[in-house]
């Protein structure tokens, strides 16, 4: 197991897939039992491995410092 801080950038792109995994193959289905889910859930990798689409970081560099200073500057103030 390997944790990270919860900041890091790169989660936002993988809580991205998931969330696409959950809006497409899991919300709103219903599953009879444990492998109908698994079922449903290996089919849409098939699908999203037989068509892959990249996720793209489009936020530049400076975009991101930008709010990481505005963020310093908000959590100063709530701890001052």
């Amino acid at each position: 197991m390997h944790f990270i801080p919860t900041s890091s950038s790169w989660v936002n792109l993988v809580e991205r897939w998931f969330r696409d995994l959950d809006d497409k193959a899991i919300r709103r289905g219903v599953f009879h039992s444990v492998p109908n889910l698994i079922a449903a859930i290996e089919a849409y990798l098939n699908a999203n491995n037989d068509s892959p689409r990249a996720f793209v970081w489009t936020a530049t560099a400076e975009e991101i410092l930008v709010k990481v200073r505005r963020g310093r500057v908000a959590r100063q103030f709530i701890t001052s």
